[in-house]
């Protein structure tokens, strides 16, 4: 019987301390990210588990991670600007920073007069070649909490996530000559910024800067990738969680939700603007 209690103990303090090494402590914000611009108008919270951006009329702000990544899965919970925030963008994206031949992929939310749906604009640029927005109303307040956006990037396609929900899914249509965004790295950004010439109604209703200063706030930053510079090998791995066999395609459950997206709260498709593109983009025949 001692023998069996002795052995008991043991394993409780085995799990003990394989609870210990793989539990990660909480991600602050400059582990992973810097300040690209502005930083007197950056605040970190809660030890730098949060923080807060500010836009006034002085500045926006806008921040980066350290490094680069090729391919994986990147997260944000974000609290939009809340109340009258027409003109207001806040950004999270990936990009390349190649000034030529860019991949990007966006997050665009633009604000709103008071008592108006959120817009969400989705991008991608392949190769340099963009131009492919899309825009959702949201079906919540994203100023009233936080909410989790992510993006999902294997070699099949690019997946835009509202809290686990698909919004947009961009695949990869290399064989029918469909640029698809696979050799560059991109790290990945968020700004707050002005641009009242464009972001509501197409610029029709301007910041108001009686309602400054203007905040966002970000917290449970998540990156999980094949970080570069790294080992050379990582972002061909077939055993990366992310190209598994269940992150090739959604599942039904997503797929249904993805469906009932675009057809209740999709206000914009480039694919179907046939006054900017007479001849439907070839990625939009072969099925984004």
């Amino acid at each position: 019987m001692a023998s069996l209690e002795y052995s008991g103990l043991i394993l409780v303090c085995v799990l003990a301390l394989l609870s210990c090494t793989v539990t990660a402590r909480p991600a602050t914000f400059l582990q992973d990210f810097r300040i690209t611009w502005a930083d007197s108008h950056i605040r970190q919270l809660d030890g730098g588990r949060a923080i807060q951006l500010v836009l006034d009329q002085s500045s926006g702000c806008g921040f980066a991670s350290k490094y680069q990544y090729l391919f994986g899965r990147v997260s944000m919970k974000i609290k939009l600007v809340p109340g009258d925030s027409a003109g207001t963008v806040t950004a999270f994206y990936m990009n390349s920073d190649t000034d030529t031949i860019r991949d990007e992929l966006d997050f665009e939310f633009l604000g709103n007069r008071s008592g108006q749906p959120y817009t969400v604009q989705t991008n991608v640029y392949a190769h340099g070649k963009g131009d492919r927005e899309q825009r959702i109303n949201l079906w919540f307040d994203p100023a009233a909490e936080f909410h989790t956006y992510s993006i999902l990037w294997n070699h099949r396609h690019v997946v835009f996530y509202v809290d686990e929900v698909p919004i947009r899914v961009y695949k990869n249509n290399e064989a029918r000559g469909i640029p698809f965004p696979k050799f560059q790295p991109m790290g990945v950004y968020s700004t707050l910024w002005e641009a009242d010439d464009w972001a509501t109604r197409g610029g029709l209703e301007k910041i108001d800067w009686s309602k400054a200063p203007f905040y966002a706030y970000y917290k449970d930053f998540d990156i999980e990738g094949c970080p570069v510079p790294g080992p050379a090998n990582c972002a061909s791995n077939p055993s990366n969680w992310w190209e598994g066999a269940a992150y090739q395609q959604l599942n039904p459950e997503e797929a249904k939700r993805y469906k009932w997206v675009r057809m209740n709260h999709m206000i914009y498709d480039y694919c179907t603007d046939k006054s900017r593109y007479p001849n439907t983009p070839p990625e939009c025949v072969a099925g984004i």
